[in-house]
């Protein structure tokens, strides 16, 4: 899955100290941060079939410029935004098993994908996004950002070998967790 040439690697290089737990950790993302919270929080931010993301087509077997259902969320711990979320499913995967993603509002997807036993979680990939890649535009675009670049991890999950890419941008409130 990780390839030099896309930017993603198979361990992460060099993240702050502080981050090398929150990226490493290979359970449900959701219920790490709320053991840290008093209120956790999905906020839902964009759903839609568009076009996923171009170093994206390739892990979920799409052709490019084809489109997928799109869904990006903030996590929030005590109303903190902490993690930006982004998943893609290729469209025709949306009759099958993973069609009730569309339908999951304010709820964590982690939640759901941890507690099914048939998905099957592909290895983590990381890399340091910078104001050039398109999740941070898209976390630019929900609050200001004063750090030059952000941490993320991304992993396919798989459903009756139907591929869902969830996506996770560390914020950097989520270090004082």
């Amino acid at each position: 899955m990780p390839t030099a040439q896309s930017g993603w690697h198979a361990r992460p290089l060099l993240p702050p100290h502080a981050l090398r737990h929150w990226l490493s950790d290979q359970g449900s993302l959701t219920q790490r941060i709320k053991s840290h919270c008093v209120a956790f929080r999905v906020v839902p931010l964009a759903t839609g079939i568009i076009r996923p993301n171009p170093d994206e087509y390739a892990l979920l077997g799409m052709a490019p410029g084809t489109r997928a259902y799109v869904r990006e969320v903030m996590l929030l711990c005590d109303e903190v935004p902490v993690v930006f979320a982004h998943s893609v499913l290729p469209h025709a995967s949306l009759r099958g098993d993973w069609n009730g993603i569309t339908r999951l509002g304010s709820r964590s997807l982690g939640e759901a994908l941890f507690s099914d036993p048939r998905i099957a979680r592909q290895p983590l990939a990381y890399r340091s996004i910078r104001r050039g890649h398109a999740l941070f535009h898209a976390v630019a675009r929900q609050q200001p950002l004063t750090a030059g670049s952000l941490w993320a991890r991304r992993s396919v999950f798989c459903l009756n070998k139907h591929p869902l890419l969830v996506s996770e941008v560390f914020l950097p409130a989520i270090e004082a967790l």
